[in-house]
């Protein structure tokens, strides 16, 4: 994946929450970190390269303010909506 327009990564990441597996998400959020670059994102978000990396490892469980950050720093927000009841 290489530039990642705003708009696109919160597509991207949006459709990732959609899988129950967080792996997913944490692999998104790893992508649209490289897309931008590691060093520039590390700088961002405020964190550590290592801890940066070790955030978005699958398996990797972090904290909320972690991945507010990680958010943030794109331009990205979460949303919390109702679903759509099966007809």
């Amino acid at each position: 994946m290489t530039k990642i327009a705003r708009f696109d990564a919160a597509e991207y990441l949006t459709a990732a929450l959609e899988d129950p597996n967080p792996d997913v998400f944490l692999a998104a959020v790893a992508d649209v970190a490289k897309a931008r670059g590691m060093s520039q994102f590390a700088k961002d978000t405020g964190l550590g390269r290592e801890s940066l990396y070790k955030a978005l490892t699958p398996g990797a469980q972090p904290r909320y303010s972690t991945v507010r950050k990680l958010l943030n720093a794109r331009g990205v927000t979460l949303e919390a909506k109702p679903k759509v009841a099966a007809c």
